[in-house]
């Protein structure tokens, strides 16, 4: 399956991708710098090959009528990074597991884990093309969450019109600085096109 927005394109995993990935984990991690510093990335190849591998294996058969939780952006021929969905409670929590009868919301997030690409609005085109994803596939409400050192995650969450819902004052610690933990959500149904941001009362 492939998405195309104006520069990016998200698409299912290709094998190649792995080679990628083990890169991105093991000596091209600044990324993670701004994704969540507080988790460090300590991994070899060899792990890291044999976990993705096996995850590759388990997503590369799927069929375009099954809804996807992550994709990879790629830009100009060349794999950037990834974009992806989690599922999160009321309290806007991580759901490791979720319980019959349980309320579940959608949040989604990204990773370019190259530093070049960075500051070229790759990555709201990305999520932009990804909430779209979801809209059109049923879901009517979608979250993410950041840290208040994460400036371009809020500039990017700003432009594609999430709100602040919830402030965790001081819950992250990065180079002995205190942060917030950010939950935004969309509070509306949405649809995206171009850079036109139209809201429907639920």
């Amino acid at each position: 399956m492939k998405i195309k927005n104006e520069n990016i394109i998200l698409r299912d995993m290709i094998e190649s991708d792995i080679d990628d990935y083990v890169r991105w984990f093991t000596t091209e991690t600044e990324w993670s710098n701004t994704d969540a510093p507080w988790e460090s990335i300590e991994s070899d190849e060899e792990t890291e090959r044999k976990s993705w591998r096996e995850y590759y294996e388990s997503v590369k058969d799927l069929a375009d009528d099954v809804r996807r939780w992550k994709f990879e952006i790629e830009r100009n021929g060349r794999h950037i990074g990834w974009v992806s969905s989690y599922p999160i409670d009321e309290n806007y929590e991580w759901l490791g597991e979720i319980k019959d009868g349980q309320t579940v919301y959608r949040a989604i997030g990204i990773d370019i884990c190259e530093p070049d690409v960075w500051g070229n609005g790759i990555g709201t085109n990305a999520l932009r093309a990804f909430m779209n994803y979801y809209f059109e596939n049923g879901v009517d409400e979608l979250y993410t969450h950041t840290w208040s050192g994460n400036v371009r995650m809020l500039r990017c969450a700003e432009k594609l019109g999430f709100v602040e819902c919830n402030r965790n004052v001081g819950t992250r610690e990065v180079d002995g600085q205190k942060y917030s933990k950010l939950p935004h959500p969309h509070l509306h149904s949405c649809r995206i096109t171009d850079n036109i941001i139209s809201y429907q009362a639920k």
